[in-house]
């Protein structure tokens, strides 16, 4: 390559941008968007970056441990991209395992977010992997879901008993169940 920069330049510019890990937009998104809401008390519109839409999940973490999640099981919104930023501010401020993030907090939180394919109904325990698949239970208005791939959680009967506890569904109800995978970005 003739020019100013050469190839050691071009090289050293690809291994720069890789070691900075740059995060995927939609966590840059749910990142903005807490930091706004938190700071100034008010929600970013949409850019319209991403504009199809889908259900998804906001994990933020602070130290390694879970600091708030709120997701949909559907898409509530017109895009994923505003699914995010609702989902986003919820999971620092209204998750009810959690007080509200501080301004204090922000500079050490981690963002995942979780995009779910549309679920689909089965009839059996054994369809659910739980490295693979996220679960919904259901049982009339009640519905518990877990996401896939969390430690500790390796077999489908932890999965499907720890999803109906959170949603306070009796051990002996008949329920259904529902799987759905995810792009996970963090």
């Amino acid at each position: 390559m003739k020019g100013p920069l050469g190839w050691g330049m071009v090289l050293w510019i690809f291994s720069w941008k890789e070691d900075r890990k740059v995060a995927h937009p939609l966590v840059e998104i749910a990142k903005h968007a807490v930091n706004t809401y938190v700071r100034e008390g008010r929600v970013v519109p949409p850019k319209g970056v991403f504009t199809t839409p889908a259900a998804a999940f906001v994990s933020l973490h602070r130290n390694g441990s879970l600091r708030g999640c709120m997701g949909t099981i559907e898409p509530t919104k017109p895009s994923v991209e505003e699914e995010v930023i609702a989902n986003a501010i919820s999971a620092a401020t209204r998750d009810p395992r959690f007080l509200p993030v501080k301004v204090t907090e922000l500079e050490d939180l981690h963002y995942a977010v979780d995009v779910l394919s549309t679920p689909e109904e089965i009839n059996s325990v054994a369809m659910l992997d739980p490295k693979e698949y996220g679960v919904i239970i259901s049982f009339g208005t009640r519905k518990g879901v877990l996401l896939p791939d969390l430690p500790g959680i390796d077999r489908p009967e932890k999965q499907v008993e720890i999803a109906r506890q959170k949603a306070g569904i009796p051990e002996n109800a008949d329920y259904r169940l529902s799987r759905f995978q995810v792009d996970r970005y963090s």
